[in-house]
């Protein structure tokens, strides 16, 4: 029975994916010397909405990147994907110093986008849309600003129902 249980949780963690984005060797120093670890930024998504930036640091690459993996599930976000699998409006997001800037983009554009911001993007389940990376160059402060500005996304039946009026209304 608990063989059987294990592979059900298994089958549900396949659509999970996850990707590297940066792995870094940090030192400590401390009274004997230096102390290496490794740090490693990883993003997670089921390419169906659901996508988290997760950081993880360990004493070895495999052990910090699944402490990445780990921390990724637990900041997931969701993301509202139009019909052309893109993003309902334009939306700006910040992460330290980081901002990045994201239009959507009709069918057949392709993801647009630069270092992490693009693998943030593929992750979530995103086809079309055009962003940009503006300030920083550093990758776990632009996949945060993405994760960030994905997070801030409403779909047209949200702001519909926060002002207590129909879709149809909603140009009106």
């Amino acid at each position: 029975m608990a063989n059987r249980r294990k592979s059900r949780t298994k089958e549900k963690e396949t659509d999970w994916q996850e990707r590297v984005v940066q792995i870094r060797r940090v030192t400590k120093v401390v009274k004997g010397g230096k102390k290496l670890s490794f740090r490693a930024i990883v993003v997670v998504g089921n390419e169906k909405g659901q996508v988290g930036v997760g950081v993880g640091k360990a004493s070895d690459v495999i052990g910090a990147v699944r402490k990445g993996v780990a921390d990724g599930k637990k900041h997931l976000v969701e993301v509202p994907l139009t019909k052309a699998n893109s993003i309902p409006h334009p939306v700006n997001g910040a992460g330290g110093g980081a901002k990045v800037m994201m239009r959507p983009a009709a069918p057949g554009t392709g993801v647009i986008a630069g270092g992490a911001v693009r693998t943030v993007l593929e992750l979530a389940g995103v086809r079309n849309i055009l962003a940009k990376q503006l300030g920083s160059s550093n990758p776990l402060n632009n996949a945060r600003a993405a994760a960030n500005a994905l997070a801030s996304l409403r779909t047209f039946s949200e702001v519909a129902e926060e002002r207590g009026i129909a879709i149809e209304n909603l140009y009106g």
